[in-house]
């Protein structure tokens, strides 16, 4: 039998440690409690658990609470052993864990919202509980991003009772999902409905944007590994994509507008006057994601992929592009992988490599994410 060739190791993909049943409703929110095997759920069925690993190797609930209304969003912080939950209702309950958590005292209720909360946040150096729409906050300069339905993206200066609106930012088509703010390198990275992740260099204060393509569905998870310069993006079709941004990358052009292929100079179809004066029917307008420039469908005949401008999978480019391109230039810069199920929210201990997804199946799974983003991202940890 002939030995099948692989292009890269068969266990360079993320290994499924633990899967987590027992939700009777899609589960909103998963995070792994750091230093221990355990992780605490947020469900629409109006349940928050927490589930520790027992010697057989299987996860069970060591704590089941009931909410009054169905869970939508949750915020754990380790040190203080606090839980912040947001519902349907627009309310937030905060709660303390005990040390082996076996116990949780509810703290107090926030009557923060009239609507779903989709996301919190909790700051221990001022005590605040933030709490909005899909989210990012900066602890040191207490500015907050917050992105909407619109595709826009609003960052915020928080002060002690007021906030004030900086600054907009605008490049999706589709409703943001999720955010993630590195700040050492002071990115922002978001993810939205229309399958696309944008990459804003907010430190570097010239506008720079970059444009990575590769899910087939909306993102709604990210996490940027600032050691492995890698970005870990989920999709709700259960797509995983691990991408390489230590690498230098190209800003997608801009689109051009012309009244006339910018390649042949044919009309297109609503430049009536030059289809008069030529005696000729109007085209289709269409853009090569490479230059940016409007040609038509003869002019653009050809599909390539070109990672190093992030577009992973085949688009319309204009025929000279096409030729432009080397074989090298599509080599992938980016590794997909598959969740094999919904994926709705994902969340990362970045120390110890492992990730948990979770969705409307209503199963929480656990990923040993090492051999995808490289050896341990820290000492000594061993996942097995």
């Amino acid at each position: 039998m002939a030995a099948e060739i692989h292009s890269r190791p068969q266990s360079s993909r993320p290994v499924l440690l633990s899967k987590i049943e027992g939700h009777q409703d899609a589960v909103t929110a998963a995070l792994l409690i750091p230093k221990e095997d355990g992780v605490i759920t947020a469900s629409e069925d109006r349940t928050i658990r927490v589930w520790l690993k027992r010697d057989s190797g299987q996860y069970w609930p060591s704590i089941y609470h009931t909410m009054a209304s169905p869970c939508s969003a949750m915020a754990y912080h380790h040190d203080s052993r606090r839980i912040f939950v947001g519902q349907d209702n627009g309310a937030v309950m905060e709660f303390h864990v005990s040390e082996d958590f076996n116990k949780m005292n509810f703290i107090k209720t926030y009557p923060a919202h009239q609507n779903r909360v989709s996301a919190i946040i909790f700051s221990l150096a001022t005590e605040w509980v933030i709490s909005t729409g899909h989210d990012k906050y900066d602890f040191d300069t207490q500015y907050a991003f917050v992105g909407d339905y619109s595709g826009q993206i609003t960052l915020l200066k928080l002060e002690q009772n007021t906030c004030s609106v900086i600054t907009t930012l605008k490049g999706h088509e589709g409703s943001v999902a999720c955010l993630w703010w590195d700040p050492i390198q002071r990115l922002l990275f978001s993810g939205a409905s229309d399958n696309s992740i944008i990459m804003w260099d907010i430190g570097g204060r010239k506008g720079r944007t970059l444009l990575l393509q590769g899910h087939h569905d909306k993102v709604q998870s990210l996490c940027y590994l600032q050691l492995t310069r890698q970005l870990v993006s989920c999709s709700s079709d259960g797509g995983i994509a691990v991408w390489n941004m230590d690498v230098s990358r190209e800003e997608a052009p801009q689109w051009l507008e012309s009244d006339s292929c910018q390649k042949c100079e044919q009309p297109f179809f609503w430049n009536i006057k030059q289809m008069w004066d030529t005696k000729t029917l109007g085209l289709r307008q269409h853009h090569c994601r490479k230059c940016g420039q409007a040609v038509c469908g003869k002019c653009s005949s050809k599909r390539s992929s070109y990672p190093v401008m992030g577009f992973e999978f085949q688009v319309r480019v204009c025929d000279s592009c096409y030729d432009s391109i080397k074989d090298e230039d599509r080599t992938s810069l980016a590794t997909f992988h598959e969740g094999k199920h919904n994926i709705s929210h994902m969340s990362m201990d970045i120390a110890r490599g492992l990730m948990v997804t979770c969705g409307t199946d209503r199963i929480v799974k656990i990923w040993d994410m090492t051999p995808v983003v490289g050896c341990s991202l820290a000492t000594g940890f061993s996942p097995h």
